[in-house]
Parts: C-alpha cells; sequence; structure tokens
C-alpha cells in the first residue's frame, strides 16, 4: 500500500438529509480521497447552531442521518475517522484561544460572511457565532494539524484564514505548532435542482441521497425540460435542460447518441426521463441497499461516532497540550 500523503479534515453542518448536490459535490470527493489521506470527517453540530441557534431541535436525528448518508456513499470508518464535534470539547477550547489573538477585522472582511447575512435577510444572525464562525473552522482544522482541507469554492478564503491564524500563532509563540494546511477544492459536478436551479433544500427542488428506488422515475418526471420544445418532433437544446445535465453524471453509455437525438427531435422528453430513471437507479442502488443495511442496526451510528470521538480526542488532546504550553498555560 503506498505511504499517504498527510492529514485531510472536512465536515458537514447537520441540517437535514443529504441531497445529490451534497453527494457529486463532497462525498464523491471525499470518498477518493480516502484511499491517499489519514481523513477526519466531521458532523459539525456546533456550526449548525449559529444558524439554527432558535430552533435546535431536529440536530440530533439529522446527525444520524448525516451519517447514514455517509456510510451508504462510502465514508469506511477503517480508513477515516468519522465523529461528531461536540464530542470533543477540545475544539471550543482551542476556538477559545485562537479568538485571543485573531483580529476582529479578519473576520469582518471574509466575503462569505457578508454573503450569508444578505442571502438569510430576515434571520438575527447579528451573533459572535455566525461572524466566528471561520474561526470555529479553523480550530477544527488545525486542532488536526490538517496538511489540507478539501473544500468548494465558496469556502476557499476559510482556508486562507486557517493559514493566516496558524502563521500568526507559530510566530507569536515562537514554535512550530500548527501546519499552513493547503486548499483542495471539490471536483463539483454541477447538479441543478428538479426546477434546473441550484439543488437545495431551500428551493425544495432536491433529490436526496436516502430516496428509495421506486422514488426515483417520479422524481425525474418532475424536470424542467427545454422550455422551447413544445413537441415531440420539435428539435431541443440539451445545454439547457436539466435532465441532460444529469444524463452527464449518471449515463456515459448512450449520452452523445441521446443528446443527438434530442437535437433532431428523434427523442421525447418523457422518453429521455424514463431513460434517466434508469440510470439513476443503477448507479443509486448500492447507495440504497447500504443504507436499507444500516438502518436495520440502529445502534450502529452511536457506535461509528463513539469509535470516532475515541480516535479524535486521543490526537485533540496532544495538539492542546502543545497549544497551552506555548502560550504558557501548560
Amino acid at each position: 500500500m503506498a505511504e499517504k500523503k498527510g492529514v485531510i479534515l472536512s465536515g458537514m453542518r447537520p441540517t437535514g438529509k443529504l441531497h445529490l448536490g451534497n453527494l457529486f459535490g463532497a462525498l464523491d470527493n471525499w470518498v477518493a480521497l480516502q484511499e491517499e489521506y489519514h481523513c477526519y470527517f466531521c458532523i459539525v453540530d456546533w456550526h449548525a447552531l449559529t444558524t439554527a441557534y432558535e430552533d435546535p431541535y431536529s440536530i440530533k436525528e439529522d446527525i444520524r442521518d448525516m451519517a447514514l448518508d455517509w456510510l451508504s456513499c462510502g465514508i469506511d470508518p477503517e480508513k477515516s475517522v468519522v465523529f461528531r464535534q461536540s464530542d470533543v470539547k477540545e475544539h471550543a477550547e482551542l476556538h477559545l484561544l485562537l479568538s485571543m489573538i485573531t483580529p476582529l477585522s479578519w473576520l469582518e472582511r471574509c466575503p462569505t460572511y457578508k454573503e450569508q447575512i444578505q442571502q438569510m435577510e430576515g434571520r438575527n444572525l447579528a451573533t459572535y457565532g455566525f461572524l466566528g464562525y471561520p474561526l470555529l473552522q479553523a480550530a477544527d482544522i488545525l486542532i488536526y494539524k490538517a496538511d489540507a482541507v478539501p473544500v468548494g469554492e465558496d469556502q476557499a478564503p476559510h482556508i486562507e484564514m486557517t493559514r493566516e491564524i496558524a502563521r500568526r500563532f507559530n510566530h507569536l509563540y515562537d514554535r512550530k505548532v500548527f501546519p499552513e494546511p493547503a486548499t483542495i477544492l471539490n471536483e463539483y459536478k454541477v447538479v441543478p435542482g428538479l426546477d434546473n436551479r441550484k439543488m437545495s433544500k431551500s428551493y425544495d427542488n432536491v433529490i436526496e441521497i436516502s430516496i428509495s428506488l421506486p422514488e426515483i422515475a417520479p422524481k425525474v418526471r418532475m424536470m424542467v425540460t427545454d422550455p422551447a420544445r413544445i413537441r415531440k418532433s420539435d428539435p431541443g437544446n440539451p445545454e439547457v435542460c436539466s435532465v441532460f445535465a444529469f444524463h452527464r453524471i449518471f449515463n456515459r453509455e448512450t449520452l452523445e447518441e441521446l443528446q443527438e437525438n434530442c437535437r433532431k427531435g428523434a427523442v421525447g422528453c418523457v422518453q429521455c426521463k424514463d431513460f434517466l430513471a434508469g440510470y439513476m437507479k443503477q448507479y443509486l442502488e448500492p447507495v440504497y441497499d447500504r443504507r436499507r443495511r444500516l438502518e436495520k442496526t440502529p445502534a450502529v451510528v452511536e457506535e461509528l461516532l463513539e469509535q470516532g470521538r475515541r480516535k479524535a480526542l486521543q490526537v485533540a488532546r496532544e495538539t492542546m497540550e502543545e497549544v497551552r504550553s506555548a502560550m504558557g498555560l501548560a
């Protein structure tokens, strides 16, 4: 077996069942990275509270669903450490200590802070938790001395801030405690929602990873196709059709032929959707089968998270000993 390159940490907020956008935007990459890196995958329930602090009561069930989705998609607890953020209190301690050295302006200039404030207009997000989200994220990363972090492009500024915080800590205390983690941009496959907008729970246009096989065809029938195509014999434009966006992911066998027939008006939208549903069932059947097996043993999630907690805690405690020593708190 080839020697692994280093340590990776990444996480997701438990805010409901995951969908295909999560699968092709992150999870697929995580599964591949398990073979190359020592991976820590964290269910970041404290992060979920930054926007859901008024109604946190679904988070416990969301954690279970997220863990099942991860395992169903191929995250392997024998290869990766899977754990719940709040089970390792050292994350909170490091976050507190890093807050003593992080200039407020660094947090205020973060582009995602301003963008999310605008996107969530009408919600009270004037809290330190929301402002300090990137700093808690930095603590999550640095406590495991991650060499790299796989993220979407929108999160790349957070990793750059993490690098700045690591440099500042090492400089202030004249010790190389933290590495400066690199950014691994996820190879994102564009997955539109059923209405051809971005797939998002807030738009109610998602297909969940946990979907049962009989539910796939009805979901596919709801997809928006080329609005200019009225009759079956009309030439279509695959570039503006959400069905073809899914064919590019699930159908490698007949994609080019299908595109050509669409442009000629030789295949109708209903038939095209039926083809897609068949390919999606074939792709998602192993995921669905794994989830059904896991759901028959409800204790498996807590056992997995407890196993991950022990492994993560050992590393986090060692890092915190170094941090306290560097800051004169040992």
